[in-house]
């Protein structure tokens, strides 16, 4: 389902593309990344995101956009916080005025006693596709982070989410390699070394955490 944006959305993916040209060429490529998350999260799925090196930095950076408030407070319903209020009138009461809202997202790349297991046990660099499977279910996105697109580990979650019917989006550059052939959204920046991709690929989903946390909160 195509999303029409909000005049405010629309302003800060204008602010992107001033800010970054070079970017306007993938303008169509950035929105529809921005669809499938927001049909994501409307029908109560998660964001499921992995990558290597700068990328495995990149999908924590994202996850903590996305999980507390970003640039928007996120204040919780009047009626959860009278729950929690009821449940523990002192810590509840504290609860209630600092938890925030968030939009359910999880980095595969923290679990290290859970990968570590597996790349001793079974293959390293299906560790990815491990928690793809274990976690994903219909209606949730893989987000896979590679400059090249062609990071092995990447490409194996790419195949477990697609078998389980979990939309792909992949952030890459150059050609956008397996990863931008097979992504059901690849957004390919246009720069060929790979810190020139990464100092792209931040702005982008910057604008992508901006565009949603307008949308839901």
């Amino acid at each position: 389902m195509e999303i029409r944006l909000t005049e405010a959305q629309e302003q800060i993916l204008a602010e992107l593309l001033c800010r970054y040209p070079n970017l306007a060429p993938i303008k169509a490529q950035i929105l529809t990344a921005y669809n499938i998350l927001e049909n994501c999260f409307a029908s109560g799925g998660k964001l499921l995101v992995a990558g290597n090196g700068g990328s495995c930095a990149d999908a924590e950076h994202i996850v903590g956009e996305l999980m507390k408030g970003f640039v928007k407070p996120r204040h919780l319903p009047e009626e959860l916080k009278a729950r929690l209020t009821a449940e523990d009138p002192e810590g509840g009461a504290k609860l209630a005025k600092s938890l925030q809202g968030s939009l359910p997202a999880i980095a595969l790349t923290g679990h290290t006693g859970l990968t570590t297991a597996f790349a001793n046990d079974v293959n390293g660099d299906m560790g990815f596709a491990q928690q793809l499977f274990g976690y994903g279910v219909d209606g949730d996105v893989f987000l896979g982070i590679s400059t090249s697109g062609n990071s092995e580990n990447v490409d194996y979650a790419v195949t477990a989410a697609r078998a389980k019917g979990i939309k792909v989006i992949g952030l890459t550059g150059r050609d956008g390699g397996r990863l931008g052939s097979r992504a059901d959204a690849a957004v390919i920046v246009p720069e060929t070394e790979t810190f020139k991709i990464q100092e792209l690929h931040l702005p982008i989903y910057h604008a992508l955490c901006l565009m949603l946390e307008e949308r839901f909160f």
